[in-house]
Parts: C-alpha cells; structure tokens; sequence
C-alpha cells in the first residue's frame, strides 16, 4: 500500500477529556467487552453457502440465491410473530453485541492516552433509509454532532455512495471522504499536521474502470425502465441499482436483468447492500482496505496508540469491522435493531441514537480537552 500524506488533528489529553465527560455518567455500565459469537438462526448477511451457488451454480440457482438475500436484508420485509426462541437469539445477540451507549465508559477507558480516529458510514448510520435515494438527507442535529467529533478527532466518512454526492450531503470541508467503497478518497488540505505537513490524500486505485462502468450505467438505465420503481444511480466506481420501491414479485426479474447485462462484463462484480444490488470492479478493494489505507495515510498503520472506530449499518461495513477484530484494536459498532451475523463489537438502535447520544459524548470529550487545557 502507498504511504500517503494527510491532514490529522492535534491529539490532545484524552485520558483528562475522558475522566472530565464522565465525571456524572454514572448511568454508563462497565461490564466487561466480550466478543460477538455466530448466530446461526437468522440469515441477514449473504453466507459462504450462498456466495458458493453464486459463483457455481447455473443462472437459477444464482438469482434465486439474490432474491433470497434480497427479501432476508429487506428492512420492510413482513417477519413472522415473534417466538420465544426469536426472543432467546435476540437477548444472547445483545448479550454478545452490548449497546456502544451503556458501554460507553469501557470504551472511553480503553481510549485514555491514545488517538481516536472515526469512520463513519453514511445511509443507515448518519441518515435514515429511504425510499428515494437522492432524498437520504442528515439532520442538522447529526451535521452538529460530526462537526464537533471531527474538531478534535480525524473522521472519515466510508460510504458506497460517489464521493461528490455523499459530501454534498454531509456538508462538511474538514472530514475525510471514501466514496464507491473506499475506491474514491480524498482529504482536506490547509490544516495542522500531526505527523506532517505535506499534500492532502487522493487515492483511486479503480480509474482503469471508469469508462466500463459509465457503460454498463448507460445500459442497465435503460434496462430497468421495464421494472417500476427501480432506479439506478452511478457512484462514479460503483453502481448502485435500488429496489426498495420495486414490488417483491419483481425482484427476480430485476436480478436476472442485472445479471444478463453483467455476463457481458467479467471484470465487474455483483454484491448486494440494503435493498440495494451493487455492482463494483474486481479489483480487491472495500471499505475494511479504504480503513487502512487511511491509517497509513495518517500515519497509525503500525500504532498501537491509535483506536479507530467504525460506526455503520450494511453487510458492506463488515469488511471494516473484520479489519478492526483482526487488528485487535479498535471498536466496530453496528447501527441496527434487529440480530446481524457481524464482526462489530458494540450496537447502536438507530442514527438519531448515534447522533444524539454516542456521537454528541464525543463532542462532550472534546468539550472536556479544552476545559482541561485552560485550567
């Protein structure tokens, strides 16, 4: 990976901010952090069974395997009356995934002396899901509470959607931005330097693509005109075709559709998000690499006092979190009510949850850090 040079925020006194902004947060629970365990009786995540049939089976197997994952990661899908052992999964998958809010001042303690860097994901974490895409706007409540984060600490935000437009969403110059799933990074410039003082980051490891992508968009936009409601939408290294307003008996018309376009073009790939099929080059890149590409660029790919967190919502956003269990450092937190297979350590309920709570606590640090530094 290229060492690059970018923009990082002083790191101050955390152990005083922390011990300052928990001084009265007495509500917080200390237990212990235990790691997540597999569930095995609910299917959220595409398995290895399922990727094995997309891969080798014919076209049948393949796009039944789709519309499978499809109605399983579908937020609006109809689910059956809750059981007594729906009940059990839920409460051991809380139990192994604790909310990142109760837990709040063992993870303040584990980040005493070192340096916070925050990635954040966008649909599903800062703003709600929603039916139209282009419509998925954060609340200025959220746009305060990055501000105030990305003031004290470097903050990326990691998202599927095209750099230009997931910016102009979140309307903030001084934070980090990795569209198309990391293929797309760029940082702010002008600011103080802590490891250095050099250019501001720009990495497109997937520029090769760009005229084949803007080539299958072209097509599947005309494809899809024969499928209402869906919509396409060209994230410059990626390409995203929403069927969150497509009728369910429709979703497989929709997958065969995609897949008849994609047999024509080896060198694409086709993965699925929330309510969202996605297409994206080969190459070997995602958001758990965007993830250490950054770290590097900033100077902490070998630091053992650097604790990066990872707030997101998609199956996307496992590659992230599996970065940070197999680092042994760091905090993936989860942005979901129901049970997920997932590699993150700590939940939160919702984005107003992560808004309004663990992110705004953040704020409250660095509100400590500057008390601290004037006393």
């Amino acid at each position: 990976m290229t060492n690059q040079n970018v923009v990082v925020s002083d790191a101050e006194d955390l152990g005083l901010a922390i011990a300052a902004a928990l001084s009265n947060a007495s509500q917080f629970s200390s237990a212990a952090q235990k790691p997540p365990v597999p569930l095995t009786k609910h299917v959220t995540i595409l398995s290895k069974n399922q990727l094995k049939r997309l891969e080798t089976g014919g076209a049948e197997a393949r796009i039944n395997a789709w519309v499978d994952s499809m109605r399983a990661s579908s937020p609006t899908h109809i689910k059956s009356p809750v059981s007594l052992s729906a009940t059990d999964d839920q409460n051991s998958w809380i139990h192994h995934h604790p909310s990142a809010l109760k837990m709040f001042e063992q993870i303040a303690n584990a980040s005493k002396g070192k340096q916070i860097v925050v990635f954040l994901d966008y649909d599903g974490t800062l703003s709600p899901i929603v039916e139209d895409p282009d419509k998925a706007f954060m609340s200025q409540d959220m746009r305060e509470a990055v501000r105030e984060v990305a003031r004290c600490f470097p903050t990326a935000i990691v998202s599927g959607r095209c750099r230009d437009k997931v910016k102009s969403f979140v309307k903030l110059a001084e934070l980090y931005y990795a569209g198309s799933h990391g293929m797309d990074i760029k940082g702010p410039g002008g600011r103080k330097y802590k490891k250095s003082n050099h250019r501001a980051v720009l990495f497109q490891p997937a520029s090769e693509f760009l005229p084949m992508i803007d080539e299958v968009y072209e097509t599947l936009v005309e494809k899809t005109k024969s499928i209402p409601g869906a919509k396409v939408e060209n994230n410059k290294f990626c390409i995203s075709v929403h069927f969150r307003c497509v009728d369910e008996k429709k979703w497989a018309a929709l997958a065969e559709l995609v897949r008849l376009v994609l047999n024509d073009y080896p060198k694409l790939r086709l993965t699925q998000g929330r309510k969202v099929l996605e297409i994206r080059p080969t190459i070997k890149w995602d958001k758990g690499k965007a993830l250490e590409f950054l770290l590097e660029s900033l100077g902490y790919a070998d630091s053992r006092d650097v604790i990066p967190f990872y707030i997101g919502d998609d199956r996307t956003d496992e590659d992230a979190f599996k970065v940070l269990r197999n680092r042994g450092q760091g905090f993936g937190i989860l942005v979901s009510k129901v049970p997920k297979e997932t590699n993150a350590s700590y939940t939160l309920q919702e984005p107003s949850e992560a808004s309004q709570e663990f992110l705004a606590t953040f704020g409250a640090v660095k509100m400590s850090v500057q008390t601290c530094m004037l006393l």
